[in-house]
């Protein structure tokens, strides 16, 4: 059960009383409620978790619509590096190379796709945490280094401080030039890329990473067996999309 703080219960009780408060005297009903919560405060815990459920419901439905609106530019973006891209099935992740939590799941989402061959796995560079993390993205998204970013995601996951200096020599061991990469990167293209895909995340309400997009459903975090549980029931038909055009960003 989610945890409720002790300033929410506290805030919770405080409204009931002047409830209470603006009975008539000859109107005991808020007193008798007002006795009831307080010998029954679980009952305001379970009335707050219930307000919770109701407000993630809505936020989800309300993700629901927005999925629906923004579907191409989710899972069909040319500009997007996509592994197993003749899978029927998509899963679309927003990510940073420097997000502790995107660092977990990666290897969890390279077996992924390894044992997936029919699930497309489409990778949106969302860079939140600094200069290194625009770098990197910027790097990863450039001609030099597109060929190779499936090993760059791999080795920059896996780098615990992705400094300069770290993405310099990532790029060279799996054969781009640094240099060649920067200037790429530093494309007015590469940055409208980066950018749209920061507008399409502020449009879905994803603020943080990792976020995982399968069909109609969003998994927010490193929640693994959701993931695997999204996919499963996505091969089932139930969460599955159908394949939209491509769309010409230019």
């Amino acid at each position: 059960m989610t945890k409720i703080s002790r300033g929410v219960l506290v805030a919770c009780a405080a409204l009931a009383l002047p409830l209470a408060a603006c009975q008539k005297p000859e109107d005991d009903f808020g007193q008798k409620v007002r006795a009831y919560l307080l010998a029954h405060p679980e009952v305001i815990e379970e009335a707050v978790v219930k307000l919770q459920e109701n407000k993630q419901a809505a936020a989800q439905e309300a993700a629901k619509a927005s999925l629906s609106k923004y579907r191409d530019q989710l899972e069909r973006d040319p500009r997007d590096f996509v592994a197993n891209p003749n899978g029927s099935i998509t899963v679309v992740e927003f990510f940073d190379y420097r997000c502790g939590y995107c660092k977990v799941s990666a290897p969890e989402v390279l077996k992924l796709i390894k044992e997936n061959p029919d699930v497309r796995f489409v990778f949106k560079e969302f860079p939140i945490f600094g200069a290194e993390s625009n770098l990197a993205a910027e790097v990863a998204l450039s001609p030099a280094g597109m060929p190779k970013n499936i090993e760059l995601f791999e080795r920059f996951m896996a780098e615990k401080a992705l400094d300069e200096a770290a993405i310099d020599r990532h790029l060279r061991a799996v054969g781009v030039d640094p240099a060649a990469a920067r200037a790429g990167g530093a494309s007015a293209e590469v940055k409208k890329h980066i950018a749209d895909t920061r507008a399409l995340a502020q449009g879905l309400a994803i603020e943080g990473t990792p976020a995982f997009i399968v069909g109609d459903r969003i998994i927010p975090g490193a929640d693994m067996p959701a993931l695997r549980a999204a996919i499963a029931e996505a091969k089932t038909g139930k969460l599955k999309t159908v394949p939209s055009p491509k769309i010409d960003k230019g």
